[in-house]
């Protein structure tokens, strides 16, 4: 069970790394065709700079839930890098599940009510004229990873995984 979930997990870490780089490399052509258009032609595109505020908003977002599952969010695990793997374990079973809870009650059930609404009043973007509420809804799809994620993290720990995810600068 666990195999196949970290064999699922790694091919959809890939798109979503190819997909967060592609939001952020089409935000720097548009930011760089805003500069062109502004200082080169004297005539400031209209919609490049709204286009790269929404694309900075899934960015963040999304990045969010991407380092949570790359274990890669600022942690203070100065505490549980010296306990033994049975406290660790349990605490990180604690500190997923009160993740869990943050995201499902307030990504994914707020975040859900807050697209509703906005969609139901029907707020348009200035420049681009689409829907707020479509950008909004970044915060209920991350809010959904990062429940997935926890729970998998949950599933990892009980079954005596060490989920500390090790980088570059760690000794």
């Amino acid at each position: 069970m666990l195999n196949s979930i970290d064999k699922t997990l790694a091919v959809t870490d890939k798109w979503f790394a190819w997909f967060l780089a592609f939001i952020m490399a089409s935000m720097v052509v548009g930011v760089t065709w805003q500069v062109l258009s502004r200082f080169v032609l004297s005539s400031p595109s209209s919609f490049t700079e709204e286009l790269a505020r929404f694309q900075l908003i899934w960015i963040g977002i999304l990045g969010a839930a991407y380092a949570f599952r790359r274990g890669a969010h600022l942690g203070l695990d100065l505490f549980t890098s010296n306990l033994p793997l049975p406290i660790k374990l349990r605490t990180a079973v604690v500190a997923n599940s009160f993740v869990f809870i943050f995201a499902a009650l307030v990504m994914v059930y707020g975040g859900a009510q807050l697209v509703a609404l906005v969609l139901n009043l029907g707020q348009l973007s200035a420049a681009l004229q689409i829907k707020i509420g479509y950008v909004y809804s970044v915060i209920p799809i991350s809010g959904v990873l990062i429940c997935i994620y926890a729970l998998i993290n949950v599933y990892k720990s009980l079954n005596g995984i060490d989920i500390t995810i090790k980088t570059d600068g760690d000794d």
